[in-house]
């Protein structure tokens, strides 16, 4: 593994920036590189996804009108493979929003592989790519981050990788909320701390109503796993399934 604190050359991670698609890993070396025809296929269907009109998340259609997300492919969701190379990205990242706040920006991780046959499956493989980022992050040293809970029972657990809190959304093509059915497996990490400055400014309420109004309109119903942060843990949200009151996380720090 390339040390978290070096650009990885090998990431097919790319972003938009000044309409011209490069791989972010150049944005370093202040160096422009094409991409592929197919990652450019790739970014057009996630963009075309998140910018079609009824999509709930208001959030990430700001993030995408402003060219502020970063977007990666990798192998197999739930592989040590992909995730290792995700961690690099996912690094990356975050010293890239420590560095240049924004208000909304999010990291996008589309995987290649089979498409999972259910919910279930999905989830699993989910978890597995989160374990995975978690034991990477904890052989550099790296702490939870302490806003948060590490224990996904507690109703303030939120993924940590690299010190940094995470909410995390999951999507695929067999997801039960049209919201979430996206062509292959990916992943949404959105820095929890952006929740935590709308809510100091006042502007929390108003985006997570109209967001749920949103999805309402487009499923026909609401959520029923969605809670705000505090109330319910966030690890019953990630996937998309429903899940009872039985349910277990199975992810432990």
């Amino acid at each position: 593994m390339v040390g978290m604190n070096e650009a990885n050359p090998f990431s097919n991670q790319g972003r938009l920036r000044n309409s011209k698609l490069i791989h972010a890993s150049t944005l370093i070396a202040q160096a422009k590189e094409e991409l592929t025809p197919e990652e450019v296929a790739l970014h057009d269907s996630v963009r075309e996804f998140v910018l079609d009109k009824p999509h709930p998340c208001v959030g990430a259609q700001s993030a995408f009108r402003k060219d502020e997300y970063w977007l990666g492919q990798y192998a197999s969701l739930g592989t040590e493979e992909s995730a290792r190379a995700l961690a690099e990205d996912l690094y990356e990242y975050t010293q890239e929003q420590i560095k240049h706040p924004k208000q909304f920006a999010s990291f996008l991780a589309v995987f290649d592989g089979e498409v999972p046959e259910d919910e279930e499956s999905f989830e699993r493989k989910l978890w597995a790519t989160l374990g995975h980022l978690d034991k990477l992050s904890r052989e550099k040293d790296f702490s939870w981050d302490p806003q948060v809970s590490d224990d996904p029972e507690n109703p303030k657990f939120s993924f940590s990788f690299a010190g940094t809190a995470f909410y995390v959304v999951g999507m695929h093509k067999k997801s039960s909320r049209l919201s979430r059915q996206f062509e292959k497996p990916m992943l949404i990490f959105n820095l929890h701390r952006q929740f935590d400055e709308l809510r100091a400014s006042g502007q929390y309420t108003r985006l997570r109503d109209t967001i749920r109004s949103r999805d309402k309109k487009l499923q026909g119903d609401n959520n029923p796993m969605l809670a705000d942060f505090g109330d319910k843990s966030e690890a019953r949200q990630y996937s998309g399934r429903q899940v009872g009151a039985e349910w277990k996380c199975p992810f432990h720090h």
